[in-house]
């Protein structure tokens, strides 16, 4: 399990977040890439606050992959989203978060993650 972790993270990052990571950080409206993944205290209670009124769907947060300073903070997780019903196949997430000055925390954004649509094209069989 770790190592499909790993795999999609890395993929996630040298596919959307490289882009935004080539400008110097903590710049205004510059994407920040977590140096360390790993959800903290901080990053749970701000995904929990965020995704509080979301029904149908538990997403787990997995990796905080970073952040962009705006009026306030937008956060980026990869996240295992299954669909709350029996036999429910999980797919993967990423949720940006944004968080005002004075705390409240919104959904900005869900999009899939299509490992498929980001892996090299197949070589031409020989």
């Amino acid at each position: 399990m770790k190592k499909w972790i790993a795999l999609i993270l890395a993929l996630v990052l040298a596919a959307g977040i490289t882009a935004c990571a080539a400008a110097e950080t903590n710049l205004m409206g510059g994407w920040n890439v977590a140096e360390d993944t790993a959800i903290t205290e901080e990053n749970k209670a701000i995904f929990a606050k965020g995704m509080e009124k979301l029904v149908g769907v538990h997403y787990e947060p997995v990796a905080y992959l970073g952040s962009q300073l705006v009026a306030g903070t937008n956060h980026c997780f990869l996240c295992k989203a299954t669909v709350i019903y029996p036999n429910a196949v999980p797919t993967w997430k990423l949720v940006y978060l944004y968080e005002d000055l004075k705390g409240e925390v919104s959904v900005l954004n869900i999009a899939d993650l299509d490992i498929a649509a980001l892996s090299a094209p197949a070589l031409p069989e020989e």
